[in-house]
């Protein structure tokens, strides 16, 4: 989402309202994400009132987990977000962020990383069936230039595969999702270094509303380990992955930019699993 925090109560906000988003947009995002089991949500803000509403109309099946507001100017008064299904799965015990050990030794040197994460990367676990899983969501550091943001992807691959090594308990079906601000290249090899793959129908859906033909972006993404000799790799099956166009259903009179405000800049990635490995 953008900047989802505030709302305007009205079913439709007039020009002068702000925020634009109204209470037709949160239906129309809480329709999106009935469709799942459990989704992500980043760019929530420090006001939660589109996120309660939001709450409210997928009904009282639906739980949320979500951290604390990201202080300072990088993290954007940014928190980020699990609205799940309880009638799918429930939370198995495991909520953390990850957080750099800047004293120590690590794969990313002190001149490469000296801080911590702009938007520390939150880690939940949850168990469906005989199955559990752990999400890591993250939004990576925008920065001034591409470079800026190797250095947190670099960090985030390792500590990923450091993963099974700390947390016995939570080593299977280890997931990373969220925006990661990569393209093609050197950013995305910085993020795929430790063996996280992603799937190939992915590879061509655009990320972003404003992407045209031939300059799509690579932003978002949904990766995990396959085979690398680590112990965090799926028991859950893999079926299929894509990703959901709601412009030309919602545009209406509005521009793409008016549209980003009211509903998302980014198209919602999706993935699915089966509880049998296939």
């Amino acid at each position: 989402m953008r900047a989802f925090g505030g709302v305007t109560e009205k079913w439709r906000s007039e020009p002068d309202d702000s925020p634009r988003r109204d209470l037709f947009d949160l239906r129309c995002i809480a329709e999106v994400i009935s469709r799942f089991d459990i989704v992500a949500i980043e760019e929530a803000r420090e006001d939660l009132s589109a996120l309660r509403l939001v709450l409210e109309a997928l009904g009282d099946s639906w739980g949320l987990i979500a951290t604390d507001v990201t202080r300072g100017r990088a993290g954007n008064n940014e928190r980020l977000v699990f609205v799940f299904d309880t009638r799918r799965l429930r939370p198995s015990g495991l909520a953390g962020e990850l957080v750099v050990a800047l004293e120590e030794e690590t794969d990313v040197t002190a001149t490469d990383l000296e801080r911590q994460f702009a938007r520390t990367p939150y880690a939940v676990s949850f168990t469906t069936g005989r199955e559990e899983l752990t999400l890591v969501v993250l939004h990576v550091l925008w920065g001034e230039n591409e470079a800026e943001r190797v250095p947190e992807l670099r960090e985030i691959a390792a500590w990923l595969a450091d993963w099974p090594r700390r947390e016995e308990m939570w080593s299977k079906n280890l997931l990373a999702l969220g925006d990661f601000n990569v393209d093609r290249g050197p950013l995305y090899d910085a993020l795929t270094a430790t063996g996280l793959t992603t799937p190939a129908e992915l590879n061509n859906v655009p990320r972003t509303i404003f992407d045209s033909p031939g300059k799509q972006h690579f932003y978002d993404q949904i990766a995990w380990f396959a085979e690398n000799g680590n112990r965090s790799v799926l028991s859950l099956g893999f079926l299929s992955a894509g990703s959901f166009d709601f412009v030309p259903l919602l545009q209406g009179g509005f521009t793409k930019n008016q549209l980003s405000w009211k509903i998302s800049d980014h198209y919602p990635l999706w993935v699915e699993f089966s509880l049998r490995s296939v």
